[in-house]
């Protein structure tokens, strides 16, 4: 299905995982693995309808707070991701971004070396910014834009608009357009310190598929829905 309204980028809590894999009566970490084939099939939904950003919510700041034995899982399987995939969706145009804190002691060092490998050979690449939020917190992302715009030691006589016309600018990726539509998938209808406040105008989509299942049918259904929504900013 061709893109028919202006979806130019969508966000996505790729949610369900864990109880995906219980449904299956497997380990939640094989829910994780079940994950990758959507998040593959989503990439190649955005490319085929010609979305210029598609954020995924990959490690949240809270999720160090699981079993020692998921976060190690999730940290080694982020990893081999990336070893294994990487060259793929390069060649297929993919641009990566990790939207998060990068400098965290406990992330593996192998994980940042790779993070910022996959930054550099893909920054030319035109046909898909894909970005990960890794060890993203939404509330860290305002509190270091806060504390940096203090010490550009902006002026106390500076207008209130000007601010506020400037703030975004000291964002970890500024040029990242706010999203059109987050989508939540497995019927959890929060948006758990996620792009909070790059979300303030986006069209909010909750479905109970759990993420593993998720497929280009349903992402059309998304995209369907999110046509029929009348986006007025506030103006009625």
């Amino acid at each position: 299905m061709q893109n028919k309204k202006s979806l130019n980028h969508l966000a996505i809590i790729m949610d369900g995982n864990g109880r995906w894999a219980l449904n299956q009566d497997l380990p939640r970490t094989a829910g994780h693995a079940a994950g990758e084939h959507s998040l593959s099939r989503s990439i190649d939904w955005a490319i085929e309808n010609k979305l210029e950003w598609l954020t995924v919510y990959a490690f949240s700041t809270e999720n160090w707070l699981r079993s020692e034995e998921e976060v190690d899982f999730l940290m080694f399987f982020n990893r081999d991701i990336l070893i294994r995939r990487r060259e793929e969706f390069n060649q297929k145009g993919v641009k990566f971004k990790f939207l998060g804190d990068l400098t965290d002691s406990q992330i593996p060092e192998e994980n940042k070396k790779l993070m910022i490998e996959t930054e550099e050979i893909t920054k030319n690449n035109k046909t898909l910014n894909l970005v990960f939020a890794f060890n993203y917190g939404s509330h860290n992302e305002i509190h270091k834009a806060v504390l940096d715009l203090h010490n550009e030691h902006i002026s106390e006589n500076l207008k209130l608009n000007d601010i506020e016309n400037n703030f975004y600018g000291f964002f970890q990726y500024s040029d990242m357009p706010f999203p059109d539509a987050l989508l939540r998938t497995a019927g959890e209808k929060r948006i758990s310190n996620f792009l909070l406040y790059q979300l303030s105008y986006s069209e909010l989509i909750f479905i109970d598929t759990l993420w593993p299942d998720v497929n280009g049918d349903i992402l059309d259904d998304v995209l369907l829905e999110f046509n029929t929504r009348n986006r007025t900013y506030g103006r009625n």
